[in-house]
């Protein structure tokens, strides 16, 4: 999926088509990966966040949390803007603003909420429209990286032995070496897999050349067929979305279609007071399985179990993240305490997918009306959440 090196790949494909060298070229490259800093500024507001108020800690999570300002396009234009009163170079001040906004871009179509029009919004989106394990997205980054690993075999002189200076070869007879008057069948076997090996590293070589000779636009049309690629798939989610739709007979949410394989998505809906609908859907065959998921779960005897239900999704509503779409409410009691695990309709499919992995299970205090909070992702340890988290 995309990752660190797929936006490391990126910065490099735009530092060649500039024609970037040293140290910009090594900027541009630093500057592609810096939204995902905040990986640091998410550490600090987790050390924070617990002994702040509410509010202080929701405007702290825009500002620190990870996908949240470094990763808006607000942010792209103030590195933009620095860089220019920095270095007056245009060429440099166009990249440094290409590197970040295209590492939010791929970010935005493929993975997590976001929510790219901070601080002027607060309300988080994502065009979720490629499948992270996209071949293209995912590969065509490393290009440039391999050609870097190529530039670094050269710079060391593994492509600078001439075969013809170095093995002294005769088609027929015994095989001379270095002053040795013989060799075995079996030399010269291993001999022919050392050649092979050189003709290989030529070969290397030659494409090394050929990228030279034309590198900016070599490497222009790759950042078009990226731009390309990330713009078709969203508009094409657009005419899916509403075929779906129409088919329903009510409004899927594009923002909520997340993609589960190439051109399949997962699609939900509301479909009556007590159940939702998920359907798996994709561009070829439309509308492919569809299953029913209800809305609230009660085990036992729990008379109150919808005002439960309500309670938990209020102080829910207050957080941020929100990370449940379609909230499902599994209900128990048990010695006087009410448990409300609050998850999302999607979350038995996480086993194959990275989302809807968040599960928030709320203990409240029958008589005191007190309660307390753990949060959980599939397969990590369950952690209890300050107060201040809610309310």
């Amino acid at each position: 999926m995309v990752n660190t090196i797929s936006h490391i790949g990126i910065g490099l494909l735009l530092a060649y088509a500039l024609g970037l060298k040293g140290r910009k070229r090594l900027g541009l490259v630093l500057l592609s990966i810096i939204p995902d800093l905040d990986y640091f500024s998410y550490s600090l507001f987790t050390l924070i966040s617990g002994s702040v108020s509410h509010e202080a800690r929701n405007q702290l999570f825009y500002l620190l949390g990870h996908r949240e300002f470094t990763h808006s396009v607000f942010f792209a234009f103030i590195i933009a803007l620095l860089i220019w009163l920095k270095t007056k170079d245009r060429a440099f001040t166009f990249g440094g603003f290409q590197a970040v906004f295209l590492h939010i871009l791929l970010d935005y179509t493929t993975i997590a909420k976001m929510r790219p029009f901070y601080p002027f919004s607060t309300n988080e989106s994502a065009l979720r429209a490629i499948y992270p394990f996209d071949p293209v997205i995912n590969i065509l980054p490393l290009l440039p990286v391999f050609i870097v690993a190529a530039e670094y075999l050269k710079n060391r002189g593994k492509w600078s032995l001439e075969i013809k200076d170095r093995w002294k070869i005769k088609s027929t007879g015994r095989w001379p070496f270095e002053g040795k008057d013989s060799w075995s069948i079996k030399n010269r076997d291993i001999l022919n897999r050392k050649l092979s090996g050189l003709n290989k590293l030529n070969g290397l070589k030659g494409f090394h050349g050929f990228v030279n000779r034309n590198e900016g636009k070599f490497y222009a049309s790759f950042i078009i067929i990226l731009l390309v690629w990330t713009t078709v798939f969203p508009v094409a989610k657009v005419f899916l979305t509403d075929c779906i739709s129409r088919a329903e007979g009510t409004e899927i949410s594009y923002n909520d279609t997340y993609p589960i394989s190439i051109g399949k998505f997962l699609a939900a809906y509301s479909y009556d007071d007590a159940r939702y609908k998920l359907l798996e859907v994709s561009y070829w065959s439309g509308v492919e399985k569809s299953f029913y998921v209800e809305k609230v779960n009660v085990k036992g005897d729990v008379p109150d179990a919808s005002a439960y239900a309500e309670r938990a999704g209020k102080l829910y509503s207050n957080s941020v993240p929100q990370a449940i779409d379609y909230p499902v409410y599994s209900i128990s009691e048990k010695d006087g305490a009410v448990t409300v695990i609050l998850s999302d309709a999607r979350n038995p499919y996480v086993k194959k997918w990275p989302y809807f992995d968040t599960v928030y299970r709320f203990v409240f205090d029958r008589e005191s009306g007190e309660y307390e909070v753990y949060e959980s992702h599939y397969g990590r340890t369950e952690k209890k959440l300050e107060n201040n988290y809610f309310e």
